[in-house]
């Protein structure tokens, strides 16, 4: 699935399930619209909704203004943009499962120690999803937060969450999302991504470093909880010139393998966001 596809919600084929017979269309197709708003597209027209979302006009119009009624979306001199309501959605799922006393301190400790930022995330479709971000303050064209979405493909931990998997599916998975270049490092032929995948399983890493932008260098290990296996993968990414390439690994390592296996441990006692989490591996795969 390409990053921020604004059609994702409404095609259950692109998460590997089958539409459910109870299936809401009108429903998928308002959050089609409200999730086709981005940095690159903050205001839009409802022509340029209808075109970025694949949805004819009139069904456009009709999800914009209900959204403008319940309040997610305003509207300004013909352009259509996303009002602060919409922040309710982040929220909800933060205070819900209490990530700021679950998975968060493990990620704040691990950005302590190392003094570059740490994320937990999950795959879901052909992405990495970000649970919990804890971030340094650095200069580049993509910024990580909670909820952010990556191709799982180029990043540490969708290639370390991958590497757990059956062969076949991991075959299956590259054919599913292929991915397109984001810089001249990018790994992009199916066989050689698969190469790494397996070299992230042999190793019990995975390691990037100006693939998915230039700037940014990657190490993450799969999160294990105990009865349930792999559940998602934490990272630690730091700025690549102010790091030395070649020690990066060695000396990150054992400090990210014991965050991990906090926050496996703290999963256990937190079923209800486990399951949670659980639920996007199962939809992935």
């Amino acid at each position: 699935m390409p990053e921020n596809d604004p059609q994702a919600l409404s095609k259950p084929e692109a998460i590997g399930v089958e539409r459910s017979s109870e299936h809401l269309t009108t429903l998928a197709k308002g959050l089609c619209v409200l999730t086709s708003f981005s940095r690159e597209t903050p205001s839009m027209t409802l022509s340029e909704v209808a075109k970025k979302t694949g949805l004819n006009a009139a069904v456009a119009r009709r999800c914009l203004l209900t959204l403008c009624d319940l309040g997610y979306v305003g509207k300004l001199e013909g352009r259509f943009t996303l009002r602060p309501e919409v922040l309710v959605f982040a929220t909800l799922f933060n205070e819900t499962f209490d990530l700021d006393n679950t998975i968060r301190p493990a990620l704040q400790e691990l950005r302590s120690k190392t003094d570059h930022s740490a994320s937990f995330t999950v795959i879901t479709g052909g992405d990495v999803l970000y649970i919990a971000h804890i971030s340094t303050q650095r200069v580049l064209r993509l910024q990580a937060n909670t909820g952010t979405r990556f191709p799982a493909l180029l990043t540490s931990t969708g290639r370390s969450i991958l590497s757990t998997w059956q062969d076949h599916e991991i075959r299956q998975f590259i054919n599913r999302y292929p991915v397109a270049a984001m810089t001249t490092n990018t790994v992009t032929a199916p066989d050689a991504i698969f190469s790494t995948i397996l070299a992230a399983r042999q190793q019990g890493y995975a390691f990037i470093s100006d693939e998915l932008e230039y700037g940014i260098t990657s190490l993450a290990v799969p999160v294990h909880v105990s009865g349930y296996g792999v559940v998602g993968a934490v990272n630690s990414s730091a700025t690549t010139s102010q790091i030395d390439v070649a020690e990066f690994v060695q000396e990150r390592l054992d400090e990210l393998q014991r965050t991990a296996e906090k926050i496996g441990r703290r999963l256990k006692t937190a079923p209800d966001l486990l399951a949670a989490i659980r639920s996007m591996a199962q939809r992935s795969q």
